[in-house]
């Protein structure tokens, strides 16, 4: 063989016959496939495997792209590339163009959340701050649009690059979607399926901007400050707590308080008024009881005593004027501590607001009211 011949083999390996990529890693996205001059021959083979793409830039502009498959280089597949190289007849020798390959399969479990809190405003607790963080599933939908919009010039686009990118278009969408959603602050945790479904559709939009596809949004957990949860405990016990219920049991649970300390004053104060809310709620059972009785005209026809008029209190808390209340509505805010001993108290017919313990008609609430001795005769 002549040295013109060894020259003529060598510079002919240097043209490109079999166009392919091996992914070897778990998180290349776009692999360029790198060649001298990038120079290819002539009816060369170009094989795509299943979950990728091959796409051809000549000159920085976009031109064919291959599905998975086998193919021969000629001007009958390359449509694009002949006319942007002006192949009107065909063409024998080697052409150079940029070959991308592209990872079309899913890309699964991505993990994201927010750095920071999420302000978001509630009716009944006000300006609140939360938390979340979950997964999502993205492919490559348009390979031809996602080189030119975010890979450029990169020959080996990974994961990595695109993840910072996807998460902080996520934070940014999801924040936007909680705070538009206005939901009281306790449903974000319990609707989690259907919250990420609608974040997944506000999203998918953006991510179909630069050729991604979102195929699956998880919101995982939403969370909130501890003090804050307590709250809503305790707003949800009471939303469903019957209030008069409740007002027997604490009025129970302070009776037995005050039996404890038989000798203190409030003790027995205390245990004045808890006698008082008792007799008025077994009085009014009674009322009902009889108010259920049959109705029995009077013997002897003689007319009953006029009604008389109830008298009303207003009272002080906080500084707040509240009432009027009637005596036995009084007699209960004593005994559940609402109001105490030197609680300022009106009626009609008073000139000033005066201490509870002070009015001759309440003292009684304090206990210690001991009738005066029998007269002798």
């Amino acid at each position: 063989m002549s040295l013109f011949d060894e020259i003529k083999k060598k510079l002919s390996h240097e043209f490109i016959d079999i166009v392919e990529w091996l992914d070897n890693t778990n998180d290349t996205i776009v692999h360029r496939f790198e060649r001298y001059q990038n120079e290819i021959k002539n009816g060369a083979k170009l094989i795509v495997r299943e979950g990728q793409t091959a796409v051809f830039i000549n000159e920085g502009q976009l031109a064919d792209a291959f599905k998975p498959g086998t193919y021969t280089l000629n001007t009958k597949n390359l449509p694009i590339l002949t006319t942007l190289k002006g192949w009107k007849y065909g063409f024998n020798s080697p052409f150079k163009a940029e070959v991308y390959f592209v990872n079309t399969r899913l890309f699964t479990d991505e993990k994201w959340g927010t750095k920071n809190p999420v302000m978001l405003s509630d009716d009944r607790f006000g300006l609140v701050e939360i938390r979340a963080f979950g997964t999502y599933s993205f492919r490559i939908g348009d390979p031809g649009k996602f080189i030119v919009d975010v890979v450029g010039t990169d020959g080996n686009f990974t994961n990595y690059e695109i993840n910072e990118h996807l998460k902080s278009l996520i934070v940014t969408r999801f924040t936007d979607t909680v705070g538009e959603a206005n939901l009281p602050i306790e449903l974000y945790a319990a609707n989690t399926s259907e919250l990420s479904q609608t974040c997944q559709e506000v999203m998918q939009p953006e991510f179909g901007r630069v050729g991604i596809e979102l195929e699956k949004f998880y919101i995982e957990n939403v969370s909130m400050p501890e003090d804050l949860k307590k709250e809503i405990f305790e707003y949800s016990r009471l939303d469903k707590l019957d209030m008069s219920k409740l007002s027997q049991f604490k009025a129970a649970k302070a009776m037995e308080a005050a039996a404890k300390n038989e000798g203190g004053t409030a003790g027995a104060g205390m245990g004045m008024g808890m006698g008082f809310v008792l007799a008025q709620q077994m009085g009014g059972m009674m009322t009902q009881q009889h108010t259920q009785q049959p109705f029995s005209p009077p013997q002897g026809g003689s007319a009953p005593p006029p009604i008389p008029l109830q008298v009303l209190y207003h009272y002080a808390v906080n500084g707040q004027q509240l009432g009027p209340v009637s005596l036995d509505k009084l007699k209960e805010l004593f005994a559940n501590r609402t109001i105490n001993r030197d609680s300022l108290i009106w009626k009609q017919g008073m000139a000033n607001w005066t201490a509870l313990k002070d009015v001759e008609d309440l003292k009684s609430f304090l206990g210690g009211s001991t009738p005066p001795p029998l007269p002798t005769t």
